[in-house]
């Protein structure tokens, strides 16, 4: 099976390319502008080149799309501008990568390979705040940034071309994403950030009371997840939300990673005004829909995700000391 998957340097997308390597059938190419914008980490594949084509580019390239496209069986769209507040500072930027890109890429796949599998993974930031207890696909969408709107805007591009031309498409919502090789900064995502600040003896910064609940996810759940989409095609023309039957405070998330790591400790703020009012306050997911279709519920706890990371990030920095 020949892999293709867009955004291969990304956390998500380096956990992806980990996880179809254990596969001795697959093929992966990995497609990434490692435009610095974006924080693409180049290391985080450091042990796994020479077991991958690697091509540089941009999914913007329609040239270069009409070209690798038709050479993979299964396209993962991971190619995006992932910040929320990059995308208020730059609403250009966003939507020309998380929706011109998006288009550019269904219709090279429309037009040079239309048999191919192709698996989008969105954010249950599209829905914004909560307006029942349980969010489930049926809830209404209100986005409170740029980044979240354009996510909700590609999940329609894709419904619309499995409805219209008839493409193979699945795309699932994940939430608040952690684990090895991700991002540092606080704008990709807080849970990366409280581990990086954990791991280099920094506080943990939270804004508010820390209160307000969210649903996380470990990257090895949603990679097994992702995988397994490619032999399920019951799930072409869907769109699932892929959550935790878990939800923990932000105050709770936090201190889990102090524990584990031994490293840090919690410092709470104010709420910068900009922050304050793109936050989705507190909100509780179903996958219910995803369980009914395949049976999958996510199985990795939060002290038990927490764990794993310190420990592959622990190793990893071992193995670079001289």
């Amino acid at each position: 099976m020949k892999i293709l998957i867009l955004g291969g340097a990304g956390f998500l997308g380096t956990n992806l390319t980990r996880g179809w390597l254990g596969n001795p059938d697959a093929q992966v190419t990995v497609l990434d502008s490692f435009d610095n914008r974006f924080q693409s980490n180049k290391k985080s594949l450091d042990d796994v080149w020479e077991k991958i084509s690697v091509v540089r580019g941009s999914i913007l390239d329609e040239r270069l799309l009409a070209e690798i496209v038709p050479q993979h069986d299964v396209i993962y769209h991971l190619a995006a501008q992932s910040s929320h507040t990059l995308s208020l500072k730059q609403p250009i930027l966003d939507a020309e990568i998380n929706c011109l890109g998006t288009l550019k890429l269904l219709e090279s796949i429309r037009l040079f390979h239309p048999e191919a599998l192709v698996i989008y993974p969105s954010s249950t930031t599209s829905v914004g705040k909560a307006e029942e207890d349980i969010i489930d696909e049926n809830h209404s969408e209100k986005p409170l940034e740029i980044y979240s709107a354009n996510k909700g805007v590609s999940e329609k591009y894709f419904q619309i071309y499995n409805l219209v031309h008839g493409l193979k498409t699945i795309v699932f919502r994940f939430s608040n994403l952690y684990g090895p090789y991700g991002k540092a900064s606080a704008e990709f995502g807080f849970i990366n950030h409280f581990i990086y600040q954990a791991l280099n003896h920094r506080p943990l910064t939270i804004f508010g009371s820390g209160e307000q609940i969210r649903n996380v996810l470990y990257v090895g759940d949603a990679v097994e997840l992702l995988m397994s989409a490619a032999y399920q095609p019951q799930l072409c023309g869907q769109l699932a939300q892929a959550t935790s039957p878990h939800h923990h405070s932000v105050r709770q998330i936090a201190q889990t990673i102090v524990e584990t790591f031994q490293s840090g400790h919690v410092v709470y703020e104010t709420w910068p005004n900009e922050r304050k009012r793109i936050d989705v306050e507190s909100v509780r997911f179903s996958s219910e829909k995803l369980r009914a279709l395949t049976g999958w519920s996510a199985p990795t706890d939060l002290v038990t995700g927490i764990r794993r990371t310190c420990e592959i990030l622990l190793s990893s920095e071992s193995r670079e000391r001289p």
